[in-house]
């Protein structure tokens, strides 16, 4: 008879960290490149501003930046590390993946293929046994999607640390002349480290998909950029996110009244906070950083609730619903406890 898979009894959230490059585009500035102005913007999807990386930063770049300061934040060595998940849509190569060049970067401090001759020569690695390596693409929901496996990887007793990365170069898939999308885009990446422990932190993923709004989000050849049938993304958001979201909630053992911070996919502020309301969450911490980071796919949740919370405006140790959704078109989320300080 096989052994079977036996791990901790859950995992919890004890790091986050996040990175946005450093270059800003402004409603202002969009309204240079198509028909809009800052009001129009504001109006409809509550962006003010938004981060955009150069044509050298890579997606594993913001990732590893993002990582390490998930790491720094919860005190863990990166060789403790037994697992890397990246939750990206918009990384560019086939092979190594994301997560396989920021476990790689991580230990080494470089990214391999970027590393010149003299300095692959003092990379002497023969014998270590470095972490699991996994790319999840799921789009805007992958970071849900990738809290899920890691916690459940932890639970079995494949892992006991790991780094769950959500990390986006949406503005490499955009297109600058199409308003209805290019007003959204941005880039960034958020990160989280889970570990083992005997008081579960983290609750039971729930997740599924809407065959029917399957072509609704897209990134597809020849065009690749990215686009998506807008109205239909909303009708949904308006008429079954919140019961999608309930449904996380009911499945997590807590009530909705427990519930203190929302962190919802970063897709529309006009999306947010009528699902912050249909959920009674309204009163709560809602984060909305889509207002000064834009739509970063994979990336906005774990980015937000970083940046949220080093800014100190969650609180520690309270239960916190991180809901997806988007490209696919998949839905995810689960509720966890907010690291301690």
């Amino acid at each position: 008879m096989l052994t079977p898979a036996t791990g901790a009894a859950g995992s919890r959230i004890v790091g986050l960290g996040h990175f946005q490059p450093e270059k800003t585009l402004t409603n202002d500035d969009i309204a240079q490149l198509v028909e809009t102005d800052d009001e129009w913007i504001r109006s409809r999807t509550g962006i003010v501003t938004r981060h955009v990386a150069d044509d050298d930063t890579t997606v594993a770049d913001m990732a590893t930046a993002a990582a390490r300061h998930a790491l720094d934040d919860a005190g863990v060595d990166p060789a403790e590390i037994d697992l890397v998940i990246v939750a990206t849509a918009t990384a560019t190569d086939r092979s190594p993946n994301t997560a396989g060049r920021v476990a790689y970067h991580l230990r080494t401090g470089v990214m391999p293929g970027r590393s010149t001759p003299e300095e692959a020569s003092e990379l002497d690695l023969r014998g270590v046994v470095g972490p699991a390596v996994l790319d999840v693409n799921v789009a805007c929901s992958g970071f849900a999607h990738s809290v899920g496996l890691a916690d459940q990887a932890i639970r079995a007793g494949s892992a006991r640390t790991a780094v769950v990365i959500g990390a986006e170069k949406l503005t490499a898939f955009t297109d600058w002349t199409d308003r209805s999308t290019c007003i959204l885009t941005a880039d960034g990446a958020g990160a989280a480290v889970l570990r083992a422990t005997d008081e579960p932190g983290v609750g039971p993923v729930t997740w599924g998909s809407e065959p029917d709004l399957t072509p609704a989000v897209l990134i597809e050849s020849p065009a690749d950029t990215f686009a998506q049938d807008g109205r239909a993304v909303f009708k949904w958001a308006i008429t079954r996110a919140a019961d999608r979201a309930r449904s996380v909630v009911e499945r997590s053992g807590v009530s909705l009244d427990e519930i203190e911070v929302l962190v919802a996919h970063q897709a529309n502020l006009r999306i947010i906070e009528p699902l912050a309301k249909s959920l009674g969450l309204d009163s709560k911490i809602v984060v909305t950083d889509i207002v000064e980071s834009g739509n970063t796919s994979a990336a906005s949740i774990p980015l937000g609730l970083s940046k949220w919370w080093h800014a100190g405006k969650i609180p520690a140790g309270v239960p916190a619903l991180l809901f997806g959704f988007g490209g696919g078109f998949a839905w995810a989320g689960q509720v966890v406890e907010t690291p301690a300080r």
